[in-house]
């Protein structure tokens, strides 16, 4: 630190999902090994995957992630401004980890539109906000000894340029180098680097001090020579290579861009310690939140994860879930459209498994009253648990601890919905009928006593011979994958550079290259 204040570096990247968050990730588990106090930020994060803080704040869960690699405890600074999607033009706002309000894209952008959304947000403008998320970083900066920001999408948005803070206003600000992200397994990153560096302005372009390519697959003798060429084309070097990781499972921010076809995660799983494996679907709804619920499912030799759409591809699972969701009327819409209403109350009369989390478990339940979050009045639900849920302004964020099925289990509840329980077993603040099981109680799975304990019940009830290995523990699985990510940094890229970049700011007499920002 100099002068009370730390260092920082900006990760943008040149398009959404090109590697910030793993990169980002990677950096703070790099320098915390180093010996440095490292903290991750992101001005403004727009995810349907959040998390509760201790205090009970909600934040994106990537930066949630970013905090368990630098190994400190995540808080609202580290994510000031949340948008959560209800649909293709609004978003609640949460503001240092409260909701504030609903607003529009037009709105939140610059527009004239959108309601007002508490008082930093009233006249609809995003710039607003700018002064709390510089007051959050300073924050952050005069603690730790860097602080390793995340731009979002990219920072060469020319149309929201002006308003712009998460990427190039945040750097600007703050005086922070800036390192682009590039992801090469999808062709074009030449072009991407050179055009996203190519549409800043003078001032912003001076902060852009390289780029990092990502999942690399091949020979980088290969690569060599773009790169030098890029070089001669922008005067910025390369300041790494970062391979194609198989299998890191880390939290990602949008569930909007799960492949329905294929597994949760490219994880190479162990063969099951039983006789059988266990098939597990998890039902796509739309506005899906925290569909990270099933990683730890995921995690289980012998156990099999899916998401599905289709009511055949309930058939063969052993247990159906139903995820948390932004839009729990318009996800009962979907599931009855879709015939998977009737193929989940054809399962809970045969006493096959089923579990609702969150917007999943209110779905299953007797009938909801939303003057909230759809607006939509009294809605049936499918009837499965005897629970009538009314939608409050106010919203839970707890970290509740409790037990079930004899083993203790944390959890944490992010819900405008509060249940009225009138009947069935209790089961983590929810219930349980026969082989339905409801909660509000996001990441109870990773609890691995309770982990096992469900799944052997699962098990019994669809009459499989599927074990539970006994060593399986999420949380040192995480920690290995967050160690994947330091060690990519660490192997891969000027570890030497990149520190000069945190302590003392781009380098001096990065040239123009034209035409800039219109």
């Amino acid at each position: 630190m100099r002068g009370g204040r730390g260092g920082g570096l900006l990760v943008a990247g040149t398009t959404s999902d090109a590697g910030k968050s793993v990169v980002t990730a990677g950096i703070c588990r790099w320098l915390v090994r180093k010996g440095l106090r490292v903290a991750p930020f992101k001005g403004q994060n727009m995810s349907l995957n959040s998390f509760v803080t201790r205090e009970g704040a909600e934040i994106g869960r990537a930066q949630a992630m970013q905090a368990q690699a630098a190994r400190i405890e995540p808080t609202a600074l580290m994510n000031p401004v949340l948008l959560k999607p209800g649909g293709d033009r609004s978003s609640q706002v949460v503001l240092m980890g409260k909701p504030v309000g609903e607003m529009s894209a037009k709105g939140f952008f610059g527009g004239s539109g959108g309601s007002s959304a508490g008082k930093a947000l009233h006249g609809g403008r995003r710039k607003e906000l700018f002064e709390p998320v510089m007051a959050c970083l300073e924050e952050l900066r005069s603690t730790y000894d860097a602080v390793i920001c995340e731009g979002a999408g990219s920072p060469a948005e020319i149309n929201l340029r002006r308003t712009d803070i998460v990427n190039m206003g945040v750097a600007r600000a703050a005086k922070l180098p800036v390192v682009v992200v590039g992801d090469i397994d999808r062709g074009g990153v030449f072009a991407q680097f050179f055009g996203t560096t190519a549409l800043l302005s003078p001032e912003d372009q001076s902060l852009v001090a390289g780029y990092l390519v990502n999942k690399f697959r091949g020979d980088v003798s290969l690569l060599e020579p773009g790169l030098d060429m890029l070089y001669g084309l922008t005067g910025r070097r390369t300041f790494g290579v970062l391979p194609y990781a198989h299998g890191l499972g880390i939290d990602e921010e949008d569930g909007l861009r799960v492949s329905l076809r294929g597994t949760v995660r490219e994880s190479v799983v162990a063969p099951p310690v039983g006789a059988d494996v266990l098939r597990v679907a998890v039902c796509a709804v739309p506005l899906m939140s925290n569909f990270t619920d099933v990683d730890a499912l995921a995690a289980e030799p012998g156990v099999v994860v899916r998401f599905v759409d289709r009511p055949e591809e309930l058939v063969d699972a052993d247990l159906v879930v139903v995820p948390g969701t932004r839009g729990t009327v318009k996800a009962l819409a979907w599931l009855r459209e879709r015939g998977l209403a009737d193929a989940l109350a054809r399962r809970a009369a045969e006493g096959r498994p089923v579990l609702g989390i969150c917007g999943g478990f209110q779905a299953l339940g007797e009938r909801i009253e939303d003057e909230v979050e759809s607006k939509a009045g009294v809605v049936d639900g499918l009837g499965l648990l005897p629970v009538r849920v009314r939608f409050g302004v106010g919203k839970t964020l707890a970290r509740p601890v409790g037990e079930a099925l004899g083993e203790r289990v944390e959890g944490y509840e992010i819900h405008h919905g509060v249940a009225d329980v009138r009947g069935g077993e209790p089961f983590l603040d929810g219930c349980r009928v026969g082989s339905v099981w409801g909660t509000h109680w996001h990441g109870s799975l990773e609890s691995d006593g309770f982990r096992r304990a469900f799944l052997r019940e699962v098990a019994a009830a669809a009459g499989r011979r599927f074990v539970p290995a006994p060593d399986t523990s999420f949380g040192a699985l995480r920690e290995e994958q967050l160690d994947r990510l330091g060690d990519l940094i660490e192997e891969h890229a000027d570890t030497d550079a990149l520190l000069r970049l945190i302590e003392e700011g781009a380098p001096a007499g990065l040239p123009f290259v034209p035409p800039g920002a219109p």
